[in-house]
């Protein structure tokens, strides 16, 4: 059985290498997706297609420029997997730059669970753009 921690590390390789095929194959088909804020992609998401759905989103109202990457070691506690992180993203009239924690559940080697924190909740919505202009 694969360890959360080489699951996570992997997960986060294929991300920081733009390979969303293989994050996409790393998701439970049941994963639950935590996202905070109130924007647009705020919410629980359930499902594997609902998550893709929600980072395409993100990659189009970003202009494609959406980017995250660990910036801290990951840390291990049974099943879940901390992992430190920042990101940044550009578009029209607009950028973010921010930090957060996201917090990943491994089961049977797939990405479970999984929790986001964001440092700056405000800057992430006025970047995102409300609830109302998208749907979740």
């Amino acid at each position: 059985m694969t360890s959360p921690l080489a699951v996570i590390t992997s997960y986060f390789e294929a991300l920081e290498a733009g390979d969303f095929a293989t994050v996409a194959a790393m998701l439970a088909d049941d994963v639950v997706w935590h996202q905070p804020g109130a924007n647009r992609f705020s919410g629980t998401h359930h499902g594997s297609a609902a998550v893709g759905e929600m980072i395409g989103g993100m990659m189009t109202v970003s202009e494609g420029t959406f980017a995250l990457r660990r910036n801290a070691p990951l840390m291990v506690n049974g099943s879940v997997v901390a992992a430190p992180v920042r990101w940044t993203a550009r578009r029209a009239g607009a950028e973010m730059d921010g930090v957060g924690v996201d917090l990943m559940r491994v089961e049977d080697g797939e990405v479970a669970e999984v929790w986001l924190f964001t440092a700056d909740p405000a800057e992430e919505d006025a970047f995102w753009g409300s609830a109302s202009a998208g749907t979740r």
